[in-house]
Order: C-alpha cells, then structure tokens, then sequence
C-alpha cells in the first residue's frame, strides 16, 4: 500500500517519474474537456502542487465533483511542469474523492475576503493562504520557545490555570464554580457559601503563571511557563484577549540587567527562526498583508536595543511636539502611542524601558531605594508597543509584605508566596511575553484576533 506524502516534501525533494500519492483540498480547478488542472493543498506549506488530470482516464461524474473546497486523494507520477508557475506536477492516474464539497454555498469563494468575515467563519480559516501562514508560524515560534530555553538549560515548569490568587492584582478575573448560579448558597451575612463548592473556596482561571513560576525558579534556578492565561478585562481592541498565551521565565540570581539581556537575546532568538525556518510564509504575508514585514523583522535582528528609564521617556515625550491622545506625565502609564513614538520615531530601534513608578506597577516588584520607583522592565517593538513587561522581584520579606498591605490585597491569598522570602529567599527576576503580541509582530496581522485560531474577546466565545 503507498504511502501518503506530504506536498510541502514534494515540492522541498521533487524526484521526477516517482509514483506518489497525495491527499489535500482542492483551492481551484480548471481546463477545458480533455484536461483539467487541479491546485491541492494540504497544509504543510503555503504552495499548491499542480496535478494534472486528462478527462478520457476518468468518470466524468468524478470530475465534476472536484470543485473548489473538495478533499480527494491523488496517486500519479511526478513529472515536470510543461506550464508556467510551478516546476513539477503529478500526471493522475487515480483521484479517489473524498468529500464533495458543494461550490455555490462553500464559504470560502474564490474571492478576497475581510479579516472581519473570515472571524465570523473561523472554522475555514485555516484554509485560507493568510491564515494557514499565520497558523504555520505560530507552530515554528511554540517549538522555537521550548528550543531556546531547553538549550539554555531552562525547565519547563506547568503553572496551574485554576488558581486562588490574582497575580497581577488587577482583579478581572473569570470565577471558577461548580455551583448553580441560580441557586447561589449564602452565609448569614449574605456573601457567598463556598464550603459546598468544588474547591471549597473563591477560584478563578490564572491571569498569569509567575507567582507559581518564582516557585519553581527558587528551587530549579531557571524556569519557563508557556500556557493559556485569562483576562475577564472588556477591551475592544486589535491587541487585546480574553484568552491568550503567555511565555514567563523566571530565573533564580538574575537582576534586572541580566533580566534585558535575556529578554533581547530571546526575542532576537525567535525572530531569526521565523526568518530561517518560515521563508515561504513570511514571503507570502510581506506581499499580501505588509510589505515592510521583512524589513521590520531584520530591523530589530540588527540592532541593539535602546535602554532607558520611564523618567526620561516622560522626559523625552513631553518634550515633543507630538499631539497626544493620552496626556503623558510623570506617574502615568505610557500607552501604546507614546511607546511606538519612541521606538519608531524618537530612536528608530527597540526599547526597553525600566524603573517605572512603584504606583503603576504590580505589588511583587523590587522596590528601588528612591521609594518612588520599582525595578521593572518593558521592551517596546515597533508596530506593536509594549510586547513583554517584566521585573527584578521584591526578595525582602518585610518590604514585600508591607507592600500587599498597602495595595490591600489579602495576606491569606498570598500566605505560601510570603513563605519563599522567609526561608533561603534570593535575588530572581522574570518577564512575560504576550505569545500572541509575538505572532503578531512576526506576521505583520494588523489585529490580535487574527494570530489565534479561536479568539475569545468580549461576548464572543463561538467554536
């Protein structure tokens, strides 16, 4: 029995006068009575292979259900192309059809579609050539992660997605609860009876995997986390999910210098994989979604990232001449226009910025000695704003719980990770990187939406 081969080995290895056997979708179909010209995919690369099918070999009621949309299986011979386009084509000898598909109601007509249709039909998406490029890189930038830091040594430790605690402190969160929220169960002063409940407690999905991860970091030395992180936050923006992947190492005797190298290294790391290993696709999205992709992605390969502190950015932006959506001073929180301008338009490279006030940031940053600010860290790409947000972390057991006290965040929510700054605590820093953020500087995608298969934003949880 012949094996399957892939289209993407095909095209990578042709041997002409083999007999092969490929199994795909068929994007389109033409020719005339006497011969017809199938393009198939199957998914393992941007391009089609060509077969060619002379009528006289086959049934005709077979051929006339090879429309657009249609899945067969084809086995032939590998031959070169006589025609334009492509180098190499499989002369039929057999087309088994495996499903119809039916070409005046297939979603996917052979027309451009807006990225707002394609959502509202995100079962087919990945048919498409743009998104099947998308999904293509996504993969290589997963496995670039787990290569990187499995050869820095890194363990990959699994933070749990059901957590009791708010990492961030932000407080939007998605309740987890087994109870009928019909018939909530109260306690004598009306809050909510969580003893009957799965967990026996308040629970939620995790907003991120760093607390459990300094767990790890403080015993192992270097860790990693990459996993699905939550924000019940209602933002109705192109860079923003409800469900999204997140990347955070965290690493035992790093300070915050050691904390951007690492950073610049890793991103750096992963942009070149994408250019060695993901050619066709990112060919493909420079040409049709952002002709200065390429440009973009070698932009930040070849330069050294600027490193400043938030109060000479605030010096910086107040400075210019710019006409400011967002008012910028001292104390408040950059937005993203403040951080392209500085990326693309004051030093034309990446920035990180660092030593932001102690006031905007998360409770478990390393306070510096100034009491204003905390030593924090955001490496600002262009095109995109803040990509990942990081910090040294505050190991003084006295400063840190002062700190939970004044923010008001409950002390028996964080009980076990006080404990790690009690007993053998040491200096570690960490960051995280929006997985998402990433897959959308490297595609050129203009919205995040479009870098995940199923995007969960506010009232929207379809497939």
């Amino acid at each position: 029995m012949m094996k399957r081969t892939k289209v993407k080995s095909l095209l990578s290895s042709p041997a002409l006068g083999t007999e092969v056997l490929v199994k795909g979708w068929v994007r389109t179909k033409r020719g005339n009575k006497n011969i017809l010209f199938i393009a198939l995919n199957d998914g393992s690369t941007i391009n089609n292979i060509q077969v060619v099918a002379e009528a006289a070999s086959f049934d005709e009621n077979i051929l006339k259900d090879i429309t657009t949309g249609a899945c067969i299986a084809v086995k032939g011979k590998l031959i070169e192309s006589q025609g334009q386009g492509q180098n190499i084509e499989i002369s039929a000898a057999e087309i088994e059809l495996y499903g119809k598909s039916d070409a005046e109601t297939y979603p996917l007509q052979k027309k451009g579609h807006s990225m707002e249709f394609l959502r509202e039909i995100a079962y087919f998406r990945p048919r498409t050539n743009t998104f099947s490029a998308v999904l293509r890189i996504r993969h290589a930038m997963a496995f670039a992660i787990h290569k990187y830091f499995n050869d820095k040594g890194f363990f990959y430790l699994h933070t749990p997605i059901i957590t009791g605690s708010d990492a961030e402190g932000a407080g939007e969160m998605f309740h987890v609860t087994t109870m009928d929220l019909t018939k909530v169960p109260r306690n004598a002063d009306n809050s909510v009876d969580y003893s009957g409940d799965f967990f026996g407690k308040p629970t939620n999905l995790t907003v991120s995997g760093q607390l459990e991860g300094e767990l790890g970091a403080l015993a192992l030395g270097d860790i990693y986390t990459f996993g699905p992180t939550f924000r019940a936050e209602n933002s109705n923006t192109p860079r923003h999910l409800a469900e999204f992947w997140m990347i955070e190492p965290e690493m035992a005797f790093y300070d915050l210098n050691d904390n951007m190298d690492l950073a610049e290294e890793f991103v750096k790391y992963l942009i070149r994989y994408a250019l060695d290993n993901c050619s066709d696709d990112l060919d493909f999205l420079n040409n049709m979604i952002d002709k200065t992709l390429l440009d973009r992605l070698k932009f930040v390969l070849e330069n050294q990232f600027v490193r400043i502190t938030y109060t000479e950015a605030v010096t910086i932006l107040t400075a210019s001449e710019k006409k400011w959506e967002y008012k910028v001073g001292w104390g408040t929180d950059l937005q993203a226009e403040h951080e392209r301008y500085l990326v693309e338009e004051h030093f034309k490279r990446p920035v990180i910025l660092t030593d932001y006030p102690k006031s905007i940031k998360a409770f478990y940053m390393k306070q510096n000695d100034d009491g204003k600010t905390v030593r924090a860290m955001d490496v600002l790409f262009p095109g995109i704003g803040e990509i990942i947000g990081g910090s040294q972390r505050e190991e003084n057991y006295e400063k840190l719980l002062k700190r939970i006290q004044e923010l008001k965040i409950p002390e028996k929510d964080l009980w076990w990770y006080l404990e790690t700054r009690k007993f053998g605590t040491a200096p570690h820093s960490g960051f995280g990187l929006g997985f998402e953020r990433l897959i959308l500087f490297v595609t050129g995608m203009l919205n995040i939406r479009d870098v995940i298969p199923f995007p969960r934003t506010p009232k929207n949880a379809e497939f």
